[in-house]
Parts: structure tokens; sequence; C-alpha cells
């Protein structure tokens, strides 16, 4: 099975990258409700204890970490290209700024202004994927410094369009616009009023709306239950390993992300590209499901 299902919550930052990069490609796509906190045993089931959001399954193959997933979106859906032709090292330089930089700002802005509304539980949740407190009072202190870092971010953003034109690479909205936009996006639909605008920088709140005018393309939904069904029923991709890699071949391997969320995924590893590691788990009632991960920020130890 092909068919795109994207495990998310409609809440979730970057997933909101993924769903715009759907929209650019306008995919028709299934969305999988996931909880925004723990537990999710429907998730964890599918990749071996990964929790973070979103994950992309296409029937027996288990993508994780949005960065990995839009590459595989351009692998298999290549119209419409996410990396246009002489944009690849801006657009992913882009997208490495954004997810670390920028979302290092949105955070603390936001949660600073909006502190004594938070669950408990949701603060409880993310020491927990972070693995360091979760310091509301902390953050409310520096609001209004990653405030004033969230404009200066958008500051560089309008001096790019000032040369690039409607979006950041030209006249088409590529990765580039999806990975820029979602943190602004962020910290405009959780801590209204904050930076709503940015009217003295030129030409950059007419390109937010332009992306978010993109909308996510073609979706439905389904149930958990369902997208666990289409995994049963599915074979994953036949795999490939690099020549750097073979020796691992067919090994036991524990693989995680390095800076938060550091489940590990245990599994045979069985496949490797320039960009990704996979591993080949046997799942009761579902059968072989092969989850991939990022090389950039993961880690890969033997089992």
């Amino acid at each position: 099975m092909s068919d795109i299902i994207l495990h998310h919550y409609d809440t979730s930052p970057f997933s909101e990258k993924v769903r715009i990069c759907l929209g650019i490609k306008n995919l028709a796509w299934s969305a999988v409700d996931q909880p925004t906190i723990m537990p999710k045993p429907d998730l964890t089931l599918l990749t071996g204890g990964y929790r973070r959001i979103p994950v992309l399954q296409i029937g027996g193959d288990i993508y994780c970490d949005s960065q990995l997933i839009v590459r595989e979106l351009e692998r298999r859906f290549p119209q419409k290209p996410l990396y246009p032709v002489g944009c690849q090292g801006m657009v992913n330089a882009i997208e490495q700024w954004s997810d670390k930089s920028v979302f290092q700002s949105a955070v603390p802005a936001i949660f600073g202004s909006i502190g004594d509304r938070v669950d408990p539980a949701f603060v409880k949740d993310r020491e927990a994927l972070s693995g360091q407190p979760f310091n509301l009072v902390g953050m409310k202190a520096v609001a209004p410094f990653a405030l004033g870092q969230i404009k200066a971010h958008a500051a560089l953003l309008a001096q790019q369009l000032a040369d690039s034109g409607a979006f950041l690479a030209g006249i088409d909205p590529c990765l580039a616009d999806a990975a820029a936009y979602y943190n602004f996006w962020f910290v405009r639909s959780f801590a209204p009023g904050l930076a709503d605008r940015f009217d003295d920088l030129a030409g950059f709140d007419a390109w937010y709306d332009r992306v978010k005018a993109i909308g996510h393309g073609q979706r439905k939904s389904l149930s958990r239950s369902e997208a666990l069904d289409v995994a049963k029923v599915s074979e994953p991709e036949a795999s490939t390993i690099l020549a750097s890699d073979i020796d691992l071949k067919d090994k036991t391997v524990r693989v995680a992300a390095t800076d938060y969320g550091r489940d590990p995924i245990i599994g045979v590893f069985v496949g490797s590209t320039p960009y990704s590691l996979t591993v080949a788990r046997n799942v009761p009632d579902l059968g072989q499901i092969n989850v991939h991960v990022p090389r950039l920020g993961y880690s890969l130890s033997m089992g």
C-alpha cells in the first residue's frame, strides 16, 4: 500500500511543517490523531518506542522525524518539488535553522506568555520527553527576549524575500517556506497578540499569508486501529544498505534521537541511505515493520 498516513495532532508545530508540504504537493492523505501526551500505545506499537510527533506511515514502513518525513514525501511524490534544483543547500539550511534556533525561541515565547494556563500533565510529559525541567517561571522571565528573537528571525526571512519574491526560493513554494513558516504559525496560534503581524518588516506578513493559504492538501480521517490494520496487511518496501554500512547488515541495533525523546528503537539493521537508517521489527499481530530514522541527530549502537 502506498497511501499516506500521518500520525499527528492538530496543534503540533512539526506536524504543521509536514502538512504544508502535503499542501504544496496537493497530496491526498489520512490523518490519524494521536494524543499530545503519553501514553500513545498505538503509535509506539508501530515505532518500537519512539513517541515524538509527527510519524509518517506508508504501508508497513514507518518514518520518524519531520526532516525524514519530508524527504520521503519528495522521494515518493516528486511532483511540485520541495527541494528545487539549485536551492537544495538553502532549503536544508533553513530547515535546520528553523527546527533548532527558531523553535528554541518559539517555545519560551509561547509558554512564558501562557504559563498559568498550561495543563500540569502537559508539563510533566514534556519534562519526561526532554529529560529536564519544563520551567514555566524561567520561561516567563525570558519571554520578552524570546519574542525579540522571533522578530529577529522574521527579519532574516524578510531580507531573503526582498531578493527571492513571493516565496523563499522564488515564484513557487517549497520546503524552505513550510519550515520557516511553522514556528510563526505556532506563536500566532497559541499566543495571540504577541506577534500577530510584523508591519515594519516589508513582505513578511504577505509571505506568511501566502504560505498559510497553501493549506494541507486533501485530508481525510483514519482511526488508530485502521492504521494498525494497514500495517498488518502490508509488506515494507525493499531496503538497500550503503557499502559503508554493510558490516551492520542483519545485526541487532538501537537507534535513538540525541536531543530529546531519546526512547530507543531496537531492531535488525536492514537499510541505509546518506540521510537515513532503517531497522526491521517483528511485531506480534502486525508482522514485519520497518522503522526509518534520520542519520542527522540520531545515534546508532549495537543492541
